[in-house]
């Protein structure tokens, strides 16, 4: 548990520094945010805020992991694991596929930077190669980082997809979730405020899943084997979580949580500084890294509700307007749409915030009911 809390303040002690430093030196690069003219109107004086302010939350991403390593050093705690960097190594990935974009737009002052198709060949091949990873490096117990079974709060064994599916399957949800993420930074603080409150649900779920690893059971149960035995056959698996590196997973969910809150100080309206692309398709790309690794990526879809349900105001507004010429909303993502229909940006920011908190703690509530089920049986 300590781990976690120096991952989360070491990412929040670094977020919170090194955002001012990227707001001067932008600034004085002349690296400000274009804004989309069929926009609300209120969004034009925002014109020309310093962005790309994700590579402070990456920054601080890789300073909480790292540093809360560094320090457990001296209580023997176990380092770096498999399932940590590669979802760390995603999520850089496609931080640096929206870097290129935000760049791209600074440089040519226009709100478009990396064209569909070269974006979408940046997310494929890192989600190919994440996928690909993610079935190797097998654990003391068996487990890889991910597994072919599609899972809820933990592998549903009875859908197994195979290798190839699977890879495929990665692409989707890394592609939808990052893109989503992408989609709901349209307002100042909102993606970020959100970011890190489904990633502090996370951060119990993974803990939750340390406690109750079915790999750490079978340490203590053949620890006790000869000095204790009736000890050793009390031990109860039921329940137990099949996840090759849950507390390693609850680092990157505290670090994350941690950058997130620290880089909204200077983000919150009115915004000092926008994340970018680099920002929202690192988060994203760490949410679905995360679903994948800890064997939720369903219960994703509950957690993160509020990405799920931006990223859909786009396709319902898209699919109704060819088929019918008519929108279903003022302006898609739909967070745009309360503010044409007057609420004041932070109103709409707020409720929204809401709105994931909800989200996330029905998500709790549905994964320890499905404990409970398993215990239960």
């Amino acid at each position: 548990m300590r781990q976690i809390l120096f991952a989360g303040g070491i990412a929040l002690a670094v977020a919170i520094l090194l955002t001012p430093l990227l707001i001067k030196t932008f600034s004085r690069q002349g690296f400000g945010q274009e804004i989309r003219v069929e926009g609300p109107a209120s969004h034009q004086s925002k014109r020309g805020t310093p962005t790309m302010g994700g590579v402070a939350i990456i920054a601080a991403l890789w300073a909480g992991y790292w540093g809360s390593h560094l320090i457990g050093i001296g209580y023997d705690a176990e380092g770096p694991t498999a399932s940590g960097l590669l979802v760390l190594g995603l999520a850089t990935a496609l931080g640096g596929v929206g870097f290129l974009d935000d760049f791209i737009k600074i440089r040519k002052q226009r709100n478009l930077g990396l064209n569909k198709t070269a974006k979408l060949i940046g997310q494929f091949v890192a989600a190919i190669l994440f996928g690909i990873l993610a079935l190797q490096f097998r654990g003391a117990s068996g487990s890889t980082p991910g597994s072919t079974h599609l899972s809820y709060a933990r592998d549903v064994t009875t859908v197994s997809m195979g290798a190839l599916v699977f890879i495929l399957w990665c692409y989707f949800l890394i592609s939808a979730f990052s893109n989503a993420v992408n989609l709901t930074d349209g307002l100042d603080g909102l993606a970020a405020g959100s970011m890190g409150l489904v990633l502090g649900s996370y951060v119990i779920i993974t803990f939750w899943q340390y406690r109750y690893s079915c790999q750490a059971l079978l340490s203590t149960q053949d620890r006790l084997a000869t000095t204790n035995p009736d000890a050793a056959r009390a031990i109860e698996f039921r329940g137990c979580y099949d996840v090759r590196d849950p507390l390693d997973l609850a680092l990157i969910c505290g670090a994350g949580a941690g950058a997130c809150v620290g880089f909204l100080w200077w983000n919150a309206a009115p915004a000092k500084i926008f994340m970018g692309d680099t920002g929202s398709l690192a988060l994203g790309g760490l949410l679905a890294g995360l679903s994948i690794t800890t064997r939720t990526e369903l219960l994703m879809v509950v957690i993160g509700a509020l990405f799920v349900a931006e990223a859909a105001s786009v396709v319902i507004q898209v699919a109704v307007f060819r088929s019918t010429r008519r929108r279903v909303f003022r302006m898609a993502p739909f967070h745009h749409h309360f503010e044409l229909a007057g609420w004041a940006e932070t109103t709409v920011i707020i409720r929204f915030w809401l709105l994931s908190a909800i989200a996330a703690a029905i998500g709790l509530f549905l994964f320890y009911s499905e404990y409970l089920s398993k215990v239960g049986n």
